[in-house]
């Protein structure tokens, strides 16, 4: 064929779109390959999928030889007609596969016109031959009974919904191919909803005839019940999708097992027929009664209902049955629907759900899924649906049921922006309609975009989404462009609805402006989750106000930061730490910038700053580690310091010093930072519990090395040696490498006179460098406490803080009790003469592993002094259960258990002799001395007290080692361990279950 170019000539195959390799035979089987077929050919280019649609006209034509003449003749001759059947037979190959079955359904499109909502119900009844039941149509009911029923009503059903989808499916999507008249998408929701009564309605029919008897069986007994079916979802607000799950509720009178037949036959003939019919949003769910009486179901409203269950009423609407009793459930429900913002759970309800809304979607769907993904059609809908909530309780005009309605009712109300409205609007619109488009693709119940690599299915939606190529980019270009567009438009929806007005209403910078009143963006912010929103409007009101270049910054940062604060366990804590710390910044040039620059560092800094105290006090005077919350090449900032470069600089500062306070003060600074750095990381889970501990406890001895050196170096005059060298023992925590936030240095001060110096003077010197060090470090500060502790010493509290190399090993070698012993099992050097240190370590070998281990005796008397602390040491008041340090299965019990394991056996294994408790256990493992799972379940324990203790510092800010009860501080702990904040009590249990576990093993060896 040969092929001119222009639109008066024949195209070619490919210029058409179509890339079968057939598709000239195939348009020859047609007749379409001459010039009379040029429209026709174009027509058909501009299918969303050329090939498809050919390859079904060609089946079309073999189904029906007798009729193609005559279709051929029409798509030839009416313009209009022949854009629905190419549309909806290059957009819907289930619809094509219906259109082909149905011999001459194709007729169906001939009508310009849509049928109206009266049309479609009556063609349903009319596929059952239903008829009104006595006296319905004067009630105004849509009570009617079919005459067929069983398989034959279900298939007759089937048919008749599937002609009247294919009727709007293909009206719908002629404008991609002619120029016909655009349907938007309220009309295409509230004509599907339309359709879903008129289905439901039939469906109830046959429910009725089937439990009570059909048209025209003299035993048909008589409908003696009122039974009202109430749309709840998408479709109550006339807003559904092609293919959706259909919520209801029903509501009788009486309610008795009658009523419940039929609700329950209407349900199961519509979801064969149809749709899935789902009654899972009535009282008590799917446990509750199918059928409730109106008093009933006003009564559980009233004592029992949850949140989301008033939520889901917003959008209640009588369907179809006794439309009289549907209006009386609407009418008793709806108060209680903008009543609901007042309700003391209304805000952590609420917030749970966003958040598990968010975590419903697959990892992997995350960016594919346009409904629950972010930046997808939920994130309109709930917010939305939150802000007619909040506002709808004394502003009757957000009472309406649709999302593009109620945005439009809250732009005209002036809680959104008008732009902000109407872009969201356009948004959520476009997003629904790339759903539209792929539910009609297979008539398939799907919120997932295709494989953005996958061009031909991409290039499919665009099409059938009316997507056209602009200049130099195609169709695929053009959708995903435009999908990232509004996505990250609709990411920034909270912040925009929810906080955008608020700063307008504060800062007062348009006199033009729609604007809240104080007391609707009080009410605003209480249903986000302030608490005290007075306060809460006051800073925020401050910080929208500040002068100059901040002022405007902070206008264009705060709603995103208000959005994250929202999302943190205490956002009144969040945002006073915000302003106080932008009140210890002023003046810092990169501190506005770089919140404004990097939205991941103003994600984290709020994350923070509404969890702990420990940190936001912290960065209060070392603000600079903000910097660190950026990522780097390698990854997070944070977490690529290197402690060691932290420790040459901390001693390198402190020795520059001028004097000793200011020595001990730069010490501090570089602690501060350090513990800023360490805690954000374990709080943004970039760091495990081990590495926390390794990291505070390396601080710490750097800090008492530094200390100590500027100590000792003060002391001395020009070219003075020291009369005696000294070194710090770390026991304990500090010891082991284990130390957590809230612990004390627990250490041991040895010293060695130099030669020639006398005992007496090495002692008294060495003395006031240790009484000097743990002053200078313990003076009270800002900064979390420096607490040199020595209550581990020889003697306990009478003994002196100092003791000489000679005097420890002779103390050990004669007097050393059980708990010295044990206590010396995690003696480590950690700052000092490192040779003294060493040979420290290897003088007290000899006593805490002994040759041929420690005796039974001192064994048994290890065991006496737990069984004494579990019964005494306890806090009065606290609980067993939850206290992390001495509690059932707490740290305290795992490290006794490592420990008198060690006393028995390390004397024979030299891979016991470690001072880590997680080390010892891996050993104890390897070594067979303990089952596998009693060492899992030890280290499981270690690891669970010790998160759970470090979280309960860093949400309170100093020591604390007993878990909350439920409620918020609950929640603040929990969400500091790691856990989403509705999980507080699954953290609660968790913890219990875990140390439950190990407390099994703790009894089994204290025991054996």
């Amino acid at each position: 064929m040969t092929v001119s170019r222009g639109r008066s000539a024949v195209p070619s195959p490919g210029r058409l779109g179509l890339l079968q390799p057939e598709a000239r035979e195939l348009l020859a089987q047609l007749g379409w390959t001459g010039e009379d077929s040029i429209n026709l050919l174009w027509s058909l280019s501009r299918a969303p999928d050329a090939d498809l649609a050919l390859g079904a006209l060609i089946r079309l034509r073999d189904a029906d030889l007798d009729g193609w003449p005559e279709l051929d003749r029409l798509l030839r001759s009416d313009k209009s007609f022949r854009g629905r059947v190419l549309s909806v037979l290059g957009g819907s190959d289930a619809l094509g596969d219906h259109l082909i079955a149905q011999r001459g359904t194709w007729r169906l499109l001939l009508d310009d016109t849509l049928p109206d909502e009266v049309s479609v119900r009556q063609s349903l009844l009319t596929a059952v031959e239903a008829a009104p039941e006595p006296g319905a149509l004067e009630r105004g009911d849509l009570l009617y009974r079919s005459r067929l029923v069983g398989p034959d009503a279900v298939l007759a059903l089937q048919h008749a919904y599937r002609d009247q989808l294919l009727i709007l499916a293909a009206h719908d999507l002629a404008s991609t191919v002619e120029d016909e008249p655009v349907l938007y998408l309220p009309e295409v929701g509230g004509r599907l909803s339309d359709l879903a009564d008129a289905a439901l309605t039939a469906a109830l029919a046959v429910g009725i005839a089937t439990v009570l008897g059909p048209v025209g069986d003299e035993s048909a007994k008589p409908l003696e019940i009122e039974l009202a079916v109430i749309a709840m979802g998408k479709c109550g607000a006339r807003e559904l999708n092609y293919v959706s799950d259909v919520d209801v509720v029903f509501v009788a009178e009486p309610a008795d097992s009658a009523s419940a037949r039929i609700a329950g036959e209407m349900m199961r003939v519509g979801s064969v027929a149809f749709f899935d019919v789902d009654a899972a949003l009535r009282p008590e769910g799917k446990r509750g009664a199918l059928t409730r009486t109106l008093e009933s179901h006003v009564a559980y409203y009233r004592r029992w209902a949850k949140t989301w269950e008033f939520q889901a009423l917003l959008k209640a609407r009588a369907m179809t049955g006794s439309m009289k009793l549907g209006a009386a459930y609407i009418e008793a429900t709806s108060s209680m629907v903008w009543d609901a913002s007042e309700r003391d759970d209304f805000v952590v309800e609420t917030q749970a759900m966003r958040r598990r809304v968010e975590s419903l979607v697959p990892a992997d769907e995350k960016t594919r899924n346009i409904k629950l993904g972010r930046g997808g059609l939920r994130d309109v809908e709930f917010a939305v649906q939150l802000l007619q909530m909040v506002h709808g309780r004394v502003d009757t005009s957000l009472h309406v049921q649709s999302t593009v309605d109620a945005l439009a009712a809250l732009t005209d109300g002036g809680y959104i922006g008008r732009d902000d409205g109407a872009n969201f609007s356009a948004s959520y619109q476009f997003l629904r309609l790339l759903e539209h488009r792929l539910q009609l693709q297979r008539l398939q119940r799907t919120h997932l975009l295709p494989d953005l690599d996958d061009k031909p299915a991409v290039r499919w939606l665009a099409r059938a989404a009316h997507v056209r190529p602009e200049r130099d980019k195609d169709v695929v270009e053009v959708l995903l462009r435009e999908l990232r567009k509004q996505r990250t438009r609709v990411r920034q929806l909270h912040e925009k609805l929810f906080y955008r007005p608020l700063l307008e209403s504060v800062a007062r910078l348009d006199k033009g402006a729609l604007r809240l009143s104080d007391e609707s963006a009080k009410r605003q912010l209480g249903v986000l989750g302030w608490a005290f929103p007075d306060r809460a409007l006051a800073h925020i009101r401050v910080l929208g106000s500040e002068p100059g270049r901040s002022g405007q910054i902070q206008m264009l940062i705060l709603p995103s930061l208000l959005e994250h604060i929202s999302s943190t366990p205490d956002p009144d804590a969040g945002l006073l730490n915000y302003r106080r710390l932008c009140d210890e910044v002023v003046g810092v040039s990169w501190f506005l910038r770089l919140l404004r620059d990097d939205a991941v560092v103003a994600e984290r800094l709020m994350h923070v700053l509404g969890t702990s105290e420990y940190i936001a006090d912290l960065l209060m005077r070392s603000p600079d580690v903000i910097q660190l919350y950026s990522s780097g090449a390698t990854g997070p900032k944070l977490v690529e310091v290197d402690s060691v470069d932290v420790v040459k600089g901390l001693v390198a500062s402190t020795m520059r010093a001028a004097d000793l306070d200011r020595a001990i003060a730069v010490a501090r600074s570089h602690r501060r930072a350090e513990l800023a750095r360490i805690a954000s990381a374990d709080l943004l889970g970039l760091m495990s519990v081990q590495e926390v501990c390794r990291a505070l406890s390396t601080v710490w001895a750097a800090v008492l090395g530094a200390a100590l050196d500027k100590v000792i170096a003060w002391s001395l005059t020009d070219g003075q040696q020291a009369p005696a060298t000294i070194a710090v023992i770390g026991m304990g925590r500090l010891g082991g490498g284990e130390l957590g936030y809230g612990s004390d240095a627990d250490v041991l001060f040895v010293c060695e006179p130099r030669d020639g110096v006398e005992e007496s003077e090495a002692l008294k010197w060495s003395q006031s460098v240790a009484d000097r060090v743990r002053k200078l470090l313990g003076t009270p500060s800002a900064d979390p406490p420096l607490e040199v502790d020595v209550g581990l010493r020889p003697e306990g509290k009478n003994g002196p803080i100092v003791r000489t190399f000679a005097s420890y090993e002779a103390y050990y070698r004669q007097w050393a009790e059980s708990w010295e012993v044990q206590a010396l099992l995690r003696a480590n050097a950690v700052a000092g003469d490192a040779d003294l240190g060493l040979r420290f370590l290897h003088m007290i070998d000899v006593t805490r592993y002994p040759e041929g281990g420690v005796s039974p005796d001192a064994v048994r008397e290890i065991r006496r002094i737990k069984a004494r602390i579990d019964s005494e040491r306890l806090p009065r008041g606290a609980d067993p259960a939850t206290h992390t340090k001495l509690g059932r299965g707490g740290l305290a019990d795992v490290e006794w258990t490592v420990q008198l394991t060690q006393l028995r056996y390390a004397h024979k294994h030299p891979e016991l002799h470690n001072t880590s408790t997680l080390e010892t256990l891996d050993a104890i493992g390897e070594l067979e001395l303990l089952t596998e799972d009693q060492v899992e379940r030890l280290k499981d324990a270690w690891l669970t007290a010790t998160k759970a203790r470090n979280a309960l510092v860093l949400v309170r800010g100093k020591p604390v080692d007993q878990l909350p009860g439920p409620g918020r501080a609950l929640r603040s702990v929990a969400y500091a361990a790691g856990w989403s904040q509705d999980e507080a009590q699954e953290f609660l249990e968790h913890y219990m279950r875990v140390t439950r576990r190990a407390k099994t093993v703790v009894t089994e060896v204290f025991d054996g």
